[in-house]
């Protein structure tokens, strides 16, 4: 491959590569979620999966990693720092502790209930920024995805 072919080639990739777009997208919606639920204590991220938590009933950390396509490695971490933080609790089944399951703590539920009005507002900001078509493309690409 020439030069010029590797220029174009480069310039193919950063102007039209699938996975930045979307990466540049997630990133302004999670600054987005982030600002609105600051004054909640909690950031985008956790509250995603403190909702996928409350959904869900008490839940291993690995069908909360399916359900958010989140590696385990970042679940075991964001659970850490929830139970920390009083967020989540384990339910002690008798099972290994690889095994056991989390739900959430009173403090938790507290906390999802005083960032809804920001998580809210957030949504609305979001939906303003993609727009209309912006928001549909983002619900069919994603309608097959479990969670």
């Amino acid at each position: 491959m020439g030069m010029s072919n590797v220029r174009n080639a480069v310039e193919e990739m950063v102007r039209g590569c699938l996975m930045l777009r979307s990466r540049m997208v997630a990133r302004d919606l999670t600054v987005i979620y982030d600002e609105e639920l600051r004054s909640a204590g909690v950031q985008a991220s956790q509250l995603v999966v403190l909702a996928a938590i409350a959904y869900m009933g008490p839940v291993r950390r690995g069908e909360v990693s399916r359900m958010l396509h989140l590696d385990m490695s970042t679940v075991t971490r964001n659970l850490r720092v929830m139970e920390q933080n009083g967020w989540i609790e384990e339910v002690f089944s008798g099972a290994d502790g690889r095994g056991r399951p989390v739900r959430l703590s009173g403090s938790g539920l507290k906390l999802l209930a005083q960032a809804f009005p920001g998580w809210r507002r957030a949504q609305r900001r979001a939906m303003r920024s993609l727009g209309d078509d912006g928001k549909a493309t983002l619900m069919k690409l994603t309608s097959h995805l479990p969670g």
